[in-house]
């Protein structure tokens, strides 16, 4: 048996060919009733910082702090689910839902939680579920540490499930609503940390 959650689509592949996480989070926005556009999503309320050389060392911003670059450029990085859940928290009114860090938590919880009760999950994995890979380095900006990116990096919104896929509004090359085998992704999540972010309604506006 099929549960899928029917949910707005949007593609990211013209004009927003870094922006998953951005394109992601406006499908759960509009299918929540705040149709705000991709672009003021981005330009108004996404924290983004680009990387810079200082004397031939690479600096740039912590990942779980802002968005790496920009959303418009395909050359930038992406962001991880804090500055998403920072983002929706922008945009939400915080006496009607709670935006939570689902980080660590397995999909089955995920799927109890959110996907039964028909609400979508922003849901970190890899594009197409390549193979993750180890990215380029940077030093952080505030610290000064190293930071390693792990490529194929890729948001999308988790919507069903069956007894063999995980269903997704993938946003990378106009995919639609595509399924995915359970076995890989659950790989593909692991090695992107365990990111998800979900939303809870507290009380109808």
């Amino acid at each position: 048996m099929r549960k899928q959650i029917e949910v707005p689509y949007f593609d990211q592949s013209i004009k927003y060919p870094t922006g998953c996480e951005s394109v992601t989070a406006v499908m759960l926005l509009h299918f929540l009733g705040f149709p705000i556009s991709i672009d003021d999503f981005i330009d108004r309320y996404l924290e983004k910082e680009a990387l810079q050389t200082i004397d031939g060392v690479l600096y740039g911003p912590d990942p779980n702090e802002c968005f790496v670059g920009s959303p418009y450029d395909e050359e930038a990085f992406g962001c991880y689910a804090p500055v998403i859940k920072k983002t929706l928290e922008k945009i939400l009114p915080e006496n009607a839902y709670e935006v939570i860090n689902e980080t660590g938590s397995s999909i089955d919880y995920l799927i109890s939680k959110y996907i039964d009760q028909d609400m979508p999950v922003i849901f970190w994995a890899c594009i197409n579920m390549r193979e993750p890979i180890t990215g380029p380095e940077w030093r952080l900006s505030d610290s000064g540490d190293v930071f390693t990116w792990i490529s194929n990096e890729h948001c999308m919104l988790l919507v069903g499930y069956d007894e063999e896929q995980y269903y997704f509004n993938d946003p990378y090359e106009n995919h639609g609503v595509i399924g995915y085998a359970k076995e890989i992704v659950k790989s593909r999540y692991d090695a992107q940390h365990c990111q998800a972010i979900g939303v809870q309604i507290l009380q109808e506006l």
